[in-house]
């Protein structure tokens, strides 16, 4: 019988869609072009002590250097080479980052851009992060080496190469996507290279990955790269560990592929969940926060097995890769905070945490036409380091929402729910709402117009409980509000409307 438990327990924390976190973690962050020793340093000093099971970075591999725009972000997704060398850092770099946050149970989930190289309008030259010379003008890229015969030119048949029609299929998979070299997947020779760098990557000792433009690839020749991974790095990982793998389909609906295409290969972003939460929490088109009772699959969200979830993403904060000006971001910071608390309190899906630089938005026709700009950098476009402010918020235009008390506290309360179902669930019809999970967790929204003033049934033990919104557990106080539940599992909960952050969270761990 013991050995039986230990097998189900083992079980658990691994398996082909499991994202590999360390039992107890439950969520991870996106540090968006963050430098690799400022990632180690911030997987020893914060991400694994409030129990953070891991980070998604920046592509690793090699990359065309851009100075007009001057160092966008987005050239980081136009691949050179697959040598680990970038503007975050080299391969040693790369590989000290992985160990450190590795030892202390922080996984690391590198963003692999394999459908496409470069623009085919670069031309030719060794302007790159590692000084590989390339030439789009003879589709020829020494580094790899790739030459005109691993590209899809003979596969598209639009005029201009590029996709025309997003509900085509074909064009969708066999063209160029932003006429980024579209590289023939099909190919044993470019399965073989592709394989070999995210095998790399693996012996040094990442988790998983994330598959750019999923979408954009056959899921045969996904599935067929895929399944010639390796297995994770034993030394942090049990034995016939596989790489997590969660792929970015972007389907909102009516078009013509389906996440559902790709749910045999790995997990799926679920890009429907934040267009539909932005919504609702903003109130927009009559949206209600208590039509929230039935989130996840009832509201025709993939199975909760096959989701990786989150309220925004490096594109779509920017108004760019499906979701549209729903989308809540840090710019709107406590309807903002409402909604990743909402998300890391909810059971549906694996959550990703989105963690940012900021940038000086000028709309002009709808349009921010200052979406490129690239990361916090200096003069000659190396990335700034991430300072870390006395009060633990970042500096220097790093905004680290990962971060914010309320943000990280609220990673912990799903560590504490996590395997609990959703329990005890109230609204008052409108966007008031409340919900349990199981007897370990209780949060409470107040997102109308009018104060709140009621009494819930938690379904946690007796006793005072610090809310982890307002402030948090200090020894044997809290910081914030005090919440008292009865005997009978009850308690009062009162919310302004205008209070900074309209809601209360409590679980087992914050009892005083």
């Amino acid at each position: 019988m013991r050995l039986l438990l230990i097998l189900l327990l083992f079980g658990s924390c691994t398996g082909q869609f499991n994202p590999n976190v360390a039992c107890g973690r439950t969520s991870i962050v996106h540090l968006f072009e963050w430098r690799w020793e400022d990632i180690a340093e911030e997987c020893e000093r914060y991400l694994g002590p409030n129990g953070f099971g891991g980070v998604q970075i920046s592509p690793p591999n090699e990359n065309l250097i851009i100075t007009n725009p001057n160092r966008p972000w987005w050239e980081r997704y136009q691949p050179i080479s697959y040598k680990i060398c970038t503007r975050s850092g080299d391969e040693d770099q790369f590989k000290d980052m992985v160990t450190r946050c590795n030892n202390v149970g922080v996984y690391i989930y590198v963003d692999a851009v394999i459908n496409h190289m470069c623009g085919s309008g670069v031309g030719k030259g060794s302007s790159s992060t590692c000084g590989s010379s390339y030439s789009t003008n003879d589709e020829s890229f020494p580094g790899v080496p790739y030459s005109n015969f691993d590209f899809n030119d003979n596969k598209c048949k639009t005029s201009s190469g590029d996709i025309e029609n997003y509900d085509d299929t074909d064009q969708v998979r066999n063209c160029r996507l932003l006429s980024l070299m579209d590289l023939a997947l099909e190919k044993e020779y470019v399965r073989g290279k592709i394989t070999d760098y995210l095998n790399k990557l693996i012996a040094i000792g990442v988790a998983g990955f994330r598959i750019d433009a999923s979408k954009h690839i056959w899921p045969r020749d996904l599935q067929a790269i895929v399944s010639r991974l390796n297995n994770l790095n034993t030394h942090w990982f049990p034995n016939v560990s596989r790489p997590f793998i969660f792929q970015e389909v972007i389907d909102l609906g009516g078009g013509g592929i389906s996440v559902s295409d790709y749910f045999d290969i790995g997990r799926v972003t679920e890009f429907k969940y934040g267009t539909k939460l932005g919504k609702l929490i903003r109130k927009w088109d009559g949206e209600k926060m208590a039509y929230l009772k039935n989130w996840g699959e009832g509201w025709g969200f993939m199975p909760t097995d096959r989701a990786l979830v989150f309220v925004d993403n490096h594109d779509n904060q920017r108004g760019h890769g499906g979701g549209g000006d729903s989308i809540l971001t840090f710019f709107d910071a406590r309807l903002y905070k409402m909604a990743v608390a909402f998300m890391l309190a909810h059971p549906y899906g694996f959550t990703r945490v989105m963690s940012s630089f900021s940038w000086p938005r000028n709309f002009v026709n709808g349009k921010d036409i200052n979406d490129w700009i690239g990361p916090p950098s200096y003069n000659n476009g190396s990335i700034k380091a991430v300072p870390i402010n006395e009060d633990s918020t970042c500096g220097d235009g790093w905004v680290c929402e990962h971060r914010w008390r309320q943000i990280k506290n609220m990673v912990i309360f799903r560590n504490v729910a996590d395997g609990q179902a959703l329990t005890n669930w109230w609204d008052n019809g409108q966007n008031q709402i409340a919900f349990g999970r199981g007897n370990t967790g209780f949060i409470v929204f107040n997102n109308d117009n009018c104060d709140m003033d009621i009494t819930l049934n938690t379904g946690l033990p007796a006793g005072t409980y610090c809310d982890i919104i307002s402030g948090q557990k200090n020894g044997d106080s809290c910081t914030g509000k005090q919440i008292t539940v009865s005997s009978n599992g009850t308690a009062n909960f009162r919310i302004s409307n205008s209070d900074a952050d309209p809601f209360v969270a409590i679980h087992l761990n914050v009892k005083v």
